[in-house]
């Protein structure tokens, strides 16, 4: 039995907590109360945000402080209420680590906290952890990373542009100066971040963030580096990674969903230290897109991604679960008897039209004891010159396909991991008229599921529109109908033999579950899965950038984003290589140039090899059903 919402609730608004620089954070702070008179000392969760610590996170405060907790809902340093410069996470570690101390000490709290919080609210609880505060005890970190460099910042060398469109809109629109300066949130309210990506690369001065030039350094200190022994990418801030033997052993649910833009992050820190751990961890895997500081749920409450639905039954009440999970393990009720991995495994629906004008992809939820599950059989499918996609290796001494690769003509985003490719709503009120807070955001690539065809919304997509596949520079292999279901679970990986006429060039992978042709949808339906991409420069996660001979074949491995999903009896698995994905990711310019900011471009003739040599192929987690 959970906690009852038996308490009032008493709050103390901006509260200030001194950080060990002298810093001073605004906290609200929502207390239990029985007729108005404080309960004794609590259990007490931290929330830290650069949202702003009010609207939806308060109610989430009071919620709590319902049921009998102490809550701390807390703006980052440089955000709305609390003082400091904001820098993209790298004063969270310590940050959190005062903040959690602070709290223990207080007198209506009995010494234990635990943290909660979605996307931002994720990357800084794994950042207080990687200091291991003593008075932490456990943790519920939803849709977060594991390290920046190799996925969510930059993947694979490619920098995910969201940051870029996160900083001119919920970043940059917020910061305490802007916030500050009417004028100035004027007119970064009125910037259309799809005439930003589509002008190119921005330019140091020459940014809408020009005016804010402590946003836009840290923002062209992502974007122009690479290396991984910059000091960047080994912040505790930033890569966890480099710190999983360092961080607080305490239990800790990871929730993510397959199509979240923290997928793989969510999935290797659960991975990795459940492992080095001693207390319970546990990995909750859904159907859903990225979703944050939505009351009382966030995606968890939608049975759909993008243009698929998976039913009702794929919901989940995210306030509920986190409450059973706290009670269990800050109150020591008998409240959680989850398995160490719970996950929807997508792909069960029937293939008709809902009256949503979605697709049914269904599903079904399932548990397991680990991560990869341990009955997983990798099974491997190779691209074959006919572009058939099949168990059995090519046995051709030279196969080849070659495409052109226009850096001015890249293939468009269709959903996917998306989330912060965002523009405000571009409208003629004032700011006055209508608060920044208030606008709505439109999205520019979409998120989740979605046929992969262009249409007139489509970011970057010209007439006529229609499927990607049809593009000169998409090759596509696809097996034959599969003749009985195939079920997989799990990461991903792509092989891919190439040249290229450049000294850089980017290689991208698509899987894709393609439903054959139905009443309903009579052209078929190209599901999007996972993707991928590789910079050339950066392949086989490399530190350095090491630059490729023109001509010369190179092996290219391409870590998809890990999936469940059944490919049904009828269906055609199908990978599509290319070498864009924009504006997902940036798109290099072939040139070898720096990493970002490049003006010139040069058209790469790139060659994908599928012989008896150069196998390129996908591996796919095979589980017996």
């Amino acid at each position: 039995m959970t906690s009852d919402p038996e308490y009032d609730v008493h709050a103390r608004l901006d509260v200030t907590v001194e950080m060990r620089d002298g810093t001073e954070l605004a906290t609200d702070i929502y207390l239990p109360a029985d007729d108005g008179i404080l309960e004794r000392p609590r259990p007490a969760l931290l929330s830290r945000t650069p949202y702003n610590k009010r609207g939806e996170l308060e109610r989430h405060g009071e919620w709590f402080a319902k049921r009998g907790y102490v809550v701390a809902v807390q703006d980052c340093r440089g955000r709305f209420g609390s003082d400091g410069a904001f820098e993209l996470f790298v004063n969270e570690p310590e940050d959190g680590y005062d903040t959690v101390e602070w709290l223990a000490e207080r007198e209506y709290c009995n010494g234990s906290v635990g943290t909660i919080g979605t996307s931002y609210g994720a990357w800084v609880q794994s950042a207080l952890a990687t200091q291991d505060p003593p008075h932490l005890e456990a943790m519920f970190v939803n849709q977060g990373p594991a390290n920046g460099r190799t996925a969510t910042l930059r993947h694979h060398g490619a920098f995910e542009l969201r940051w870029l469109c996160w900083a001119l809109t919920l970043g940059g629109g917020f910061a305490t100066r802007v916030l500050q300066d009417s004028a100035l949130q004027e007119r970064l309210a009125n910037v259309d971040v799809r005439d930003v990506l589509a002008e190119g690369a921005v330019q140091r001065g020459q940014s809408p963030l020009r005016e804010i030039p402590d946003y836009e350094e840290w923002l062209f200190e992502l974007l122009e580096t690479g290396d991984a022994d910059d000091r960047v990418w080994q912040s505790p801030g930033i890569n966890f990674e480099a710190y999983y033997d360092e961080m607080a052993d305490v239990p800790t649910v990871y929730a993510g969903a397959w199509y979240d833009s923290y997928t793989k992050g969510t999935c290797d820190n659960f991975e990795a230290l459940s492992e080095r751990n001693e207390s319970d961890q546990f990995l909750l895997m859904g159907p859903w897109t990225h979703g944050w500081n939505e009351y009382p749920l966030p995606s968890w409450n939608k049975p759909y991604a993008g243009e698929i639905a998976f039913g009702d039954r794929a919901l989940l009440n995210y306030q509920e679960m986190r409450l059973r999970f706290f009670d269990r393990y800050l109150k020591g009720l008998d409240t959680w008897d989850e398995p160490p991995v719970r996950y929807f495994r997508m792909g069960t629906g029937d293939g008709s039209r809902r009256s949503s004008d979605r697709l049914s992809h269904g599903g079904e939820w399932a548990t397991a004891e680990g991560w990869p599950l341990p009955e997983t059989e990798y099974a491997t499918f190779y691209a074959h010159p006919d572009g058939s996609l099949e168990r059995t290796e090519p046995t051709a001494s030279s196969a080849t396909t070659t495409y052109q690769f226009d850096p001015d003509d890249p293939v468009p985003t269709i959903g996917g991991n998306c989330s912060s490719y965002v523009t405000y709503e571009q409208r003629d009120e004032s700011l006055l008229e209508y608060p920044l807070e208030e606008r709505h955001l439109e999205t520019i690539t979409g998120s989740g599921g979605f046929d992969q065809r262009t249409r007139p919304d489509t970011f970057g997509a010209e007439p006529p529109y229609g499927p990607l596949e049809h593009r000169d520079d998409v090759v596509v292999f696809r097996t034959t109908p599969l003749e009985r279901d195939l079920t997989i679970t799990g990461p991903i990986r792509v092989r891919l033999y190439a040249e290229t006429t450049a000294v850089d060039t980017d290689f991208t992978a698509k899987l894709i579950d393609e439903y054959p042709p139905s009443d309903d949808f009579s052209d078929g339906f190209a599901l999007n899965l996972t993707d991928s991409i590789c910079r050339a420069r950066y392949r086989g996660y490399r530190d350095d950038p090491d630059f490729v001979e023109p001509g010369a074949v190179y092996e290219y491995e391409l870590e998809l984003y890990p999936t469940a999903n059944v490919f049904t009896e009828g269906h055609r698995i199908r990978l599509d290589i290319s070498s864009s994905n924009f504006p997902r990711y940036d798109v290099n310019r072939n040139t070898g140039e720096r990493l970002y900011g490049g003006r010139t471009a040069e058209t790469a003739t790139n060659t994908i090899y599928h012989d008896r040599k150069h196998p390129t192929s996908v591996e796919l987690p095979v589980v017996p059903r």
